[in-house]
């Protein structure tokens, strides 16, 4: 018989995501990149629409298929995407989120960058993988001398295809193997010069992402050691390059972007750097990866807690809307909390990577990056599940954005090394690079005399700190170490910049002594104002 649907929230479509973001506009402001207002509010309106939105669940439901050959026989290791992935990624290289940064470089351009890189992670992560290699390979390129390339880096269009005489260029790297994953120096793939720079290479990648890029930064063992190569998709003539895609993986999250396991079968490549010096080439790639992987997890964070508000405020229970029943304001308030430290933290490092960032400002991003890839990326998953609880029984199904979501968040932990070698990296720096720690502290200082919690936790790194280098096993404490490094530089940033509800309540719950505070989402002590923090949602 008919009934009436009542009591269910309308579509959360057809809004600024821009506008909406109040963290998100205040830290662009905040660091120099309001000049680009005028630009994000229409990335903002783009994304929020009704057809974007389900471009992106059409993305994530018609998976990438691999075809290895054609109907005649012929090799062809083509990934077909659906039409609707090819629309959103068009969308974000036409504004710009992959190398705008670097065409435009003034003061707040990474900012800006960062911004409209997170609008679309927002609703559709997938994509962005691509994106971020292609933004991460630029220094490299920059570095040796690759023209050609830069210059197809920086357009703003996107040509699926794979052919020769293309003018733009999405890029991937390859440096992990099946029996080495993150030790990279036990790759196996050899690279064979034929003169000029030039080489064949031959091999096996564990993973390879985004196969259909036109090029890759890849790693193989060259005659002088471990050394960076450029592998084109395509080669001059129109012949394909020798890569040979093996199969797609079948992962928990990230449906509609393809990884796959490649053979090389020489393929050719030309030495990018020195021979032997392959890591110290690509390590300018892997720091910005390692940022775009703080930016997706914030901007999943933000999706989350932005469709948990929506939820709640258009939801009655037990005769009151959700959000006015305290316990409901409590989580949603403690999730926003949490998005507005990686807001913060995001793009502060955004600005850090400019181009007039002075020594100083190098050495604290050289450490606040991998510091905050470690900790926004570990807590991006919780933080979904929380936001998808707030929507019951209706989070968890794939109707709604929700479960992609906490399907998504693990990625970004994963991906560009894992929490141990993150830590083990952080511990590394600290090691041989005193001017990174003191460069954060600085930072992290800047708030000193603001509240005593914040000063009473900044006094407790420096002491964490102080203790690893004499330790026979710092490994075992690196942890530790790490995450309180991230909530230091967490709590400065809010203390300074964000509204006092804001600061008060993360002093509160994450630099306090209560085991629940931060731990579990909606434990909130007495005296915070969740109100006024969830209204910022």
């Amino acid at each position: 018989m008919p009934h009436d649907v009542v009591n269910q929230p309308s579509p959360r479509t057809d809004l600024d995501e821009y506008a909406t973001n109040i963290a998100l506009v205040e830290g662009v402001e905040r660091h120099d990149a309001a000049w680009a207002h005028h630009r994000l509010h229409p990335t903002g309106q783009r994304v929020g629409t009704a057809s974007f939105q389900r471009d992106a669940e059409r993305a994530n439901r018609h998976e990438p298929v691999l075809h290895t050959h054609d109907r005649y026989g012929h090799r062809i290791d083509e990934v077909e995407y659906d039409d609707a992935y090819h629309r959103v990624i068009s969308a974000a290289v036409a504004d710009g989120a992959h190398t705008s940064a670097y065409v435009e470089p003034m003061p707040g351009a990474n900012v800006a960058r960062a911004a409209t890189f997170m609008l679309y992670a927002q609703i559709e992560p997938g994509h962005a993988c691509p994106v971020s290699m292609t933004h991460a390979v630029v220094p490299v390129l920059q570095q040796h001398g690759e023209a050609e390339w830069l210059r197809r880096t920086f357009s703003t269009t996107y040509d699926p295809e794979l052919k020769a005489d293309k003018h733009s260029a999405l890029f991937g790297m390859a440096m992990t193997e099946k029996q080495g994953g993150s030790d990279v120096r036990t790759n196996t793939t050899t690279a064979t010069p034929i003169g000029d720079g030039r080489y064949l290479l031959n091999g096996h990648k564990w993973f390879c992402s985004a196969p259909m890029s036109d090029a890759f930064l890849v790693l193989a063992q060259a005659p002088g050691g471990l050394s960076c190569f450029l592998l084109p998709r395509i080669l001059g003539d129109g012949a394909p390059g020798g890569i040979r895609i093996q199969r797609l993986k079948d992962k928990l999250g990230n449906r509609a972007n393809a990884s796959s396991e490649v053979e090389y079968e020489d393929a050719f490549a030309t030495l990018v750097g020195d021979e032997g010096r392959g890591v110290r080439t690509i390590i300018d790639m892997v720091a910005r990866t390692r940022l775009d992987c703080v930016l997706g997890s914030t901007a999943g964070m933000r999706q989350a807690t932005a469709e948990a508000a929506w939820h709640t405020r258009n939801r009655s229970a037990f005769g009151r809307m959700l959000i006015d029943q305290p316990a409901m304001m409590s989580v949603l308030a403690d999730l926003q909390l949490e998005t507005e430290a990686a807001t913060a933290t995001a793009l502060r490092l955004a600005r850090a990577h400019d181009d007039d960032a002075s020594d100083e400002e190098i050495a604290f991003r050289r450490l606040a990056t991998a510091v905050a890839k470690y900790w926004i990326c570990k807590r991006g998953p919780g933080h979904a599940y929380e936001a998808l609880e707030c929507l019951g029984g209706n989070g968890y199904t794939e109707s709604f954005p929700l479960a992609m979501r906490y399907r998504e968040q693990p990625v970004m932990a994963v991906w560009e090394g894992s929490g141990n070698v993150i830590a083990l990296d952080v511990l590394r720096a600290l090691g041989r690079d005193g001017d990174s720690l003191a460069a954060f502290d600085a930072e992290v200082s800047r708030a000193a005399g603001a509240d005593q919690r914040l000063d009473d936790w900044i006094a407790h790194i420096r002491r964490l700190a102080r203790d690893v280098a004499p330790d026979p096993q710092p490994d075992a404490t690196a942890r530790r170490l790490v995450g309180a490094l991230a909530l230091a530089l967490q709590g400065s940033l809010l203390v300074r910049h964000a509204p006092h509800a804001v600061a008060d309540a993360f002093c509160a719950t994450r630099l306090s002594g209560d085991p629940f505070g931060g731990a579990l989402y909606g434990a909130l002590p007495p005296g915070v104002d969740t109100a006024a923090i969830a209204a910022r949602a």
